[in-house]
């Protein structure tokens, strides 16, 4: 499915999705794509996904340490599965579901052109399966905040880049 037609909102329950605020970029969506794709540079800018690797290869793992939001000061290891990856457009990765962690979830990451050097980003993650609510009333309101916090340090390096300011 295309990022064109792939609309988390429109896909899932919104009763469990967590989503951040559409951030509007001044900068053109291959350069917000090429930060996001550029994992080992997320712990300079990225306040939540410090450290992360991959291949970013369909159905590879990204390997990440993530900022706990739920107990501040302390990271916790997360690894998901690249399940989409589109240039300049899409870029997600999923939990699937496991008898170790019935807790399954898609992160999706989705850059809209609005011109040459514009663009609009989201990020949304939808906690899927019979235990999806439980997770969001548990989970929701710390990635939202952890996602907003993303987007806007994701718009602030995207536009240092797009003045020459950072490379």
């Amino acid at each position: 499915m295309s990022s064109t037609s792939y609309d988390p909102f429109a896909l899932h329950d919104p009763a469990t999705l967590v989503a951040s605020d559409p951030v509007e970029i001044e900068a053109g969506a291959m350069l917000v794509w090429d930060i996001l794709t550029d994992l080992p540079r997320y712990g300079e800018w990225n306040p939540f996904c410090v450290w992360a690797q991959s291949t970013l290869e369909i159905g590879a793992p990204v390997h990440m340490r993530l900022v706990n939001y739920a107990n501040p000061g302390s990271l916790a290891p997360n690894c998901e599965y690249v399940c989409a990856f589109e240039p300049g457009r899409l870029l997600s990765w999923e939990l699937p579901h496991s008898e170790e962690w019935p807790y399954p979830a898609r992160r999706d990451q989705i850059i809209e052109p609005l011109g040459p050097d514009r663009c609009r980003y989201r990020s949304t993650d939808v906690f899927t399966g019979p235990n999806g609510i439980h997770v969001m009333r548990f989970c929701g309101p710390w990635v939202t905040r952890a996602f907003n916090d993303t987007a806007q340090a994701l718009k602030l390096r995207a536009e240092a880049m797009q003045r020459g300011e950072i490379r």
